[in-house]
């Protein structure tokens, strides 16, 4: 369903179990990450009107999905960390050359977006069907649901918007370079990592 074309390792749960702190931490920072970038792209696309509703929408998701995981953080009495860099989405964000024109750059940035809600997507479900913890089993399986109607609303997006033929060949090229990007990663305490 994802199209990913290097899963992450089962292993990766048994890193994460070991320091619930820490994936929550990265985790309410992803949400707060996600937001982020549908604001962002309202202010530098303000002319696509169904983006612009679609991702006010999303706005609204992402942080009450921050609050979420903020408040599994302190129900378990632990207090919200630092935000640390994401290797993940730093390597991913060099796939694509800068510039071009503003339909280039709003599909590229549509194509990452996509990405890396369906990597989240596909974490959230390892960690649903394999944490030993179910209260947090089921808070993933929940949100395992929303991120996949992202990856596909932002895929969908840059399909609308730019030339179809190319875009799909763009998405599978950024994803034969992701599945380079995992093979390194996989090895920590975090949602991409």
């Amino acid at each position: 369903m994802l199209g990913l074309k290097l899963p992450t390792d089962p292993r990766w749960v048994n890193i994460v179990e070991k320091n619930i702190e820490e994936i929550l931490t990265d985790h309410a920072y992803c949400e707060q990450k996600a937001t982020s970038t549908a604001i962002s792209l309202i202010v530098s696309f303000p002319e696509y009107t169904d983006l612009v509703q679609e991702m006010t929408k999303l706005v609204k998701e992402e942080i009450s999905h921050f609050k979420m995981v903020h408040d599994k953080i302190l129900e378990r009495g632990f207090i919200l960390g630092r935000d640390r860099k994401d290797e993940y989405v730093i390597q991913l964000l060099t796939f694509f050359p800068k510039g071009g024109s503003r339909t280039t750059q709003l599909v590229h940035r549509l194509l990452y977006a996509a990405l890396i809600e369906a990597r989240s997507c596909e974490r959230f479900k390892l960690l649903s069907e394999e944490l030993e913890d179910q209260e947090l089993s089921k808070f993933y399986r929940d949100l395992m649901v929303s991120e996949a109607n992202h990856y596909t609303m932002f895929l969908n997006f840059a399909r609308q918007y730019g030339d179809r033929k190319e875009v799909d060949q763009k998405w599978q090229e950024l994803l034969d370079y992701e599945a380079e990007i995992m093979k390194n990663l996989g090895t920590k305490e975090t949602i991409h990592g």
